[in-house]
């Protein structure tokens, strides 16, 4: 098909003149990448998963050959391409061969559904759809089927596994093995190379688009950031589509470095405790949900484990709770990452102290990232007071794809992003998070940072996890409720107590919780993170509480 919605990412000329001479966009396309890489580091392991190691040159033939394929399937430069694969080797080969042809992947997580695939493809809109067969009992061919059905711009169906009626991507790349191989890139670096999801809380995910240029900017600068080297070894834990673990730096940042990917399946710890002592990895990237796990499980752990060095920890605000139990538990580094797709990235430094690391979550990456923390109308708040984060800079974009109405909402006139996030910034230019816009808690005019009760919650001894959410209330204008995962091997505290135990912490009574509520888990997002939004429906079924304090 022909698209009619141009991809394009525009800053402003003087912006791109600005970001040129400053050096942070380079000129080259990942496609051009890959194959310097596979001349440096030819026989060195790029990619490990299950019972696959690739090296770097043959992650590079492999890209070539699935490229010219996807052409001779019928696919031009500019094509769009759905890609919802899990943590697996094709996943790397596909969307470089993507990037080698020109054409566009749209990343989709493995836990998405109809509905969001069925918005993703027609708001790009996609041409192709490629998935695996199977994963985690999951199948995936009537899924196909049935967004064919509803998006009949989508030509080809190709699967990682039995096609069935569809294309395989096996035979695919034995067609373009016959194919004379595309150039390293025919696209140029300040094209786009690919859709995002949006993290966004409400709604359906927006579309993000990300160019070669400002994209490598950040996996070059995580990577000096950060420490990874060609001796560096990432564990992919969390799905590889999301932001956090493909470019902070994550498994595009090591590929970038020279280093090796290691592929796990599941964030569980004892999946990821045995590929870390199998493979010697050296660091890896986890929610805080997940943290938590891996805290729990390390002290019955048999795996040797001391090959980490850092562990990485973004996606949501980390309590300082938790933050300060990972070297202790652990023995490794932490480091925070605070980011979005969108673009802006902040980490704490690795030679930071204790306290910046457990306290705040870093700083921007860019001396060109520029933050404005303002309050509710736009004017900048005093210094060291909390306020909405407003940001733009080399590599956060201007506009999402195909989507005024949210672009009106989302930016400014003079090109910030409004994150959504509430945010203090330190003397030394670190933000503190305070959570989400629209998980602050406005009670009888008293307004509540949720991530502030969590962390209060979280110290007692009894407590595993916890949640607050704001919930409409006629009297208050909304009250708050904590939702509670008690540890295995303890009782659950009365109401009465937690209130009482909250209020001995030394917070004002407007912070504590109205309601509290125990629960065995807490639902998740497709990117991990606990969904508030399915704790506050959960809420909206049961009776109206008392006010009891």
């Amino acid at each position: 098909m022909t698209n009619s919605i141009p991809l394009q990412q525009v800053w402003p000329a003087d912006f791109v003149k600005k970001y040129t001479e400053a050096g942070y966009w380079d000129g080259q396309s990942f496609g051009e990448l890959l194959a310097e890489r596979a001349q440096q580091y030819g026989d060195q392991p790029a990619v490990i998963g299950a019972q696959t190691c690739w090296s770097y040159a043959q992650l590079d033939q492999k890209a070539s050959t699935l490229a010219a394929g996807l052409l001779a399937l019928g696919l031009k430069k500019g094509a769009r391409v759905l890609v919802q694969l899990p943590n697996i080797p094709e996943f790397v080969s596909v969307i470089f061969a993507l990037f080698r042809a020109g054409m566009v992947p749209i990343y989709a997580l493995p836990a998405h559904r109809i509905t969001e695939l069925a918005h993703f493809a027609e708001q790009a809109p996609a041409d192709a759809y490629i998935c695996a067969a199977q994963f985690e009992g999951f199948d995936y061919l009537p899924l196909a089927r049935e967004l064919q059905q509803r998006c009949t711009h989508i030509q080809h169906i190709i699967v990682v596994g039995a096609a069935q009626e569809f294309d395989s991507l096996e035979q695919i790349e034995q067609q373009g093995a016959q194919q004379p191989p595309p150039p390293a890139s025919v696209s140029a670096a300040n094209e786009v190379a690919f859709l995002q999801i949006s993290g966004g809380s409400t709604g359906l995910s927006k579309l993000i688009p990300r160019t070669h240029n400002d994209y490598i900017y950040t996996l070059r600068e995580s990577c000096k950031i950060c420490g990874v080297t060609p001796d560096s070894i990432f564990l992919a834990a969390l799905p590889m589509a999301h932001n956090f673990p493909m470019s902070s730096p994550g498994f595009l940042g090591t590929l970038y470095a020279g280093g090796c990917v290691v592929l796990s399946p599941s964030a569980e710890p004892e999946t990821c405790f045995a590929l870390i002592a199998k493979h010697q990895v050296t660091f890896s990237s986890l929610v805080p949900p997940l943290l938590l796990m891996w805290l729990e499980f390390a002290p019955q752990s048999q795996h040797d484990i001391s090959s980490l060095t850092t562990i990485q920890v973004g996606g949501a605000k980390l309590i300082p709770e938790v933050a300060r139990r990972v070297r202790p538990v652990l023995n490794i580094q932490l480091q925070q990452v605070f980011g979005m797709a969108e673009g802006l990235v902040n980490y704490t430094r690795l030679h930071d102290a204790e306290d910046i690391v457990i306290h705040t979550q870093g700083r921007p990456i860019s001396p060109d990232d520029e933050i404005l923390i303002v309050d509710d109308h736009d004017q900048p708040v005093p210094e060291g007071t909390v306020g909405h984060l407003l940001t733009r800079g080399p590599y956060t974009i201007r506009a999402y794809h195909n989507n005024p109405a949210a672009n009106a909402r989302s930016f400014t006139k003079d090109g910030y992003y409004r994150t959504g996030d509430m945010v203090q910034r330190t003397e030394t230019g670190y933000l503190v998070v305070q959570g989400r816009a629209n998980d602050h808690i406005n009670r009888a005019g008293e307004k509540i940072s949720a991530e502030e009760i969590e962390d209060h919650l979280l110290a007692h001894p009894a407590v595993y996890d916890a949640a607050v959410v704001s919930v409409p209330d006629d009297y208050l204008g909304e009250r708050s409720c904590a939702f509670i995962i008690i540890k295995k091997d303890q009782a659950a505290p009365r109401t009465i107590e937690f209130k009482r135990w909250i209020r001995q912490r030394g917070l004002a009574d407007f912070k504590v919780p109205d309601q509290v509520i125990v629960v065995t888990s807490f639902d998740t997002t497709a990117a991990g993170k606990i969904s508030r939004k399915q704790l506050r429906h959960q809420l909206s079924q049961s009776l109206q509480p008392t006010h009891e304090q």
